[in-house]
């Protein structure tokens, strides 16, 4: 995966718009929405028991956000899995803020556990926390300070759950079972926008519907979205978060294939 192959990527999701069935959390939805829209995705957010199978079947991707969770979302996250596992249905987990509580901790398990995932995408200390690696913190939703190898982290996620693990941060780091990548896109502002993050999962929701391999897709929609984080912070690093916000809208929108291939800074690392 390259440059120039993100940026196919990106344009294949805008000529498809594919529906991306995100059941997500009460703080992000309309953030959420507004952005896969920008990026030329349709969004929906389907929530009771009793229609979510329905709707996760005949969407071209699932994502799962636990970040407001509760025993009944997560039984719905549950049912909208296995539905999109019998219907052929990527299905990307955001497991937000595991490892700030047991429950919490317990409720990303479980759905790893009952549903078959296309990737996970989550701060360092979420994928640890996940995957049973301790020596990470976590302040409520946010990452904290950990004192391990982020790629081997991530090597370590991907062999133990066979799917792809995307770890976001200040360097981006993607594997699965074989390929290890670095992203060096992205912006400091994004930090300060709720919702980014979420954002950024159903964006690689997005392009899991668009591209079979999701190791690739999942490279392509985070390097897609990094670049257009550095152009929105471009015009509005001098203004804060708030415009930043809304110009980030904007350039998800208005980020071209050309962007992508200039800036995307995509490195694949060589693993032992």
């Amino acid at each position: 995966m390259d440059a120039q192959s993100a940026a196919k990527c990106l344009t294949a999701v805008r000529r498809h718009s594919p529906l991306v069935h995100s059941i997500t959390n009460n703080v992000v939805t309309n953030f959420t929405a507004n952005g896969l829209l920008a990026l030329g995705a349709s969004p929906v957010m389907a929530y009771a028991k009793e229609e979510v199978a329905d709707m996760a079947k005949i969407a071209g991707a699932l994502v799962l956000n636990i970040g407001t969770l509760s025993k009944e979302s997560v039984e719905a996250m549950i049912i909208a899995g296995k539905s999109a596992n019998e219907h052929g249905v990527p299905v990307i987990l955001d497991p937000v803020g595991a490892g700030a509580t047991p429950f919490r901790t317990e409720s990303a398990r479980d759905i790893i556990r009952e549903v078959r995932l296309a990737a996970i995408r989550g701060n360092a200390a979420e994928i640890a926390h996940t995957v049973g690696v301790t020596d990470w913190l976590i302040k409520g939703v946010d990452a904290g300070e950990g004192r391990g190898d982020i790629i081997r982290l991530a090597q370590q996620a991907a062999q133990k759950l066979k799917t792809v693990i995307a770890i976001t941060g200040e360097v981006d780091v993607i594997a699965d079972t074989s390929h290890v990548y670095t992203l060096h896109n992205g912006h400091k502002l994004l930090t300060k926008v709720t919702g980014a993050g979420c954002l950024l999962t159903s964006v690689v929701g997005a392009f899991c519907a668009v591209e079979e391999n999701p190791l690739f897709a999942a490279i392509a929609a985070i390097s897609s979205y990094g670049v257009a984080a550095q152009l929105a912070a471009q015009q509005t690093a001098d203004k804060g978060p708030g415009s930043f916000q809304i110009e980030l809208l904007n350039k998800l929108s208005t980020v071209t294939e050309q962007d992508v291939q200039e800036w995307a800074a995509i490195e694949r690392v060589t693993v032992s």
